[in-house]
């Protein structure tokens, strides 16, 4: 059993104190019955309606995790190999699953949630999200294959625009950071092969808004408030 107030927070329509307005208001029906009752306690099994809309009491949690190299992004540890769910295995009891893949050499953010929604709208590719990312080269990266990439490239017969690409501020000429909206799969490993380079490293930096800020490698933390009302703007 569960509190009506909290079944209607947990759905992600409103707070907790703001569900025991509609909820004294008349907006709430359970089984297809108003009620008014503060306290009240539903079952999950019970059909619970909001102005209408059927509501799903599952609370919604979004974790986001700097990825350190050697970990999988698969759901399961096959093979005795280390994944990332396991690094976020302690922030909550939810089952929760990545938005989007980084291969196993690839560190940097990474989005778990258990909000279906969200994640078809993140990996929807009409959406392009801003990424950015830092990149280390096995040779240092000529100033004619930079121009080729600013000016957009034929990657498997389709041409890649990047919105950004430049040398790293006072480092090698091997490092290399990227903005690109691209959702296409290892796009920016695709990217170099064309050219003829090899990636020695390649870390996701921002992704859809989201920093690496005050998130050592390997950590985790939950996304604020406002973090999750900027990503549920992304339609």
């Amino acid at each position: 059993m569960i509190r009506l107030n909290k079944y209607v927070a947990n759905s992600g329509v409103c707070s907790r104190r703001e569900a025991d307005i509609y909820i004294s208001a008349g907006s709430v029906t359970v089984n297809g019955k108003p009620v008014i009752e503060m306290g009240y306690k539903v079952k999950l099994t019970d059909q619970v309606k909001f102005d209408g809309r059927l509501l799903n009491p599952i609370k919604k949690e979004y974790v986001l995790l700097n990825k350190p190299k050697d970990f999988t992004t698969a759901a399961r540890n096959e093979h005795g190999r280390r994944t990332a769910l396991g690094l976020i295995s302690k922030a909550t009891k939810t089952e929760l699953l990545p938005v989007g893949k980084l291969s196993k050499d690839t560190t940097g953010l990474l989005l778990f949630t258990n909000d279906g929604d969200l994640t078809k709208r993140l990996n929807s590719p009409k959406n392009g999200l801003r990424k950015i990312f830092h990149i280390e080269l096995s040779k240092p990266l000529r100033s004619a294959d930079l121009k080729k990439i600013q000016e957009g490239i034929l990657v498997d017969e389709n041409v890649i625009k990047v919105q950004d690409v430049s040398f790293v501020d006072k480092a090698p000429k091997n490092q290399v950071g990227m903005e690109i909206f691209s959702t296409r799969t290892n796009i920016v490993q695709r990217i170099f092969e064309t050219l003829g380079y090899e990636i020695v490293k390649l870390d996701r930096v921002v992704y859809a808004g989201l920093t690496k800020k005050d998130l050592p490698r390997g950590h985790w933390r939950y996304l604020t408030e406002q973090e999750v009302v900027n990503l549920g703007m992304i339609k």
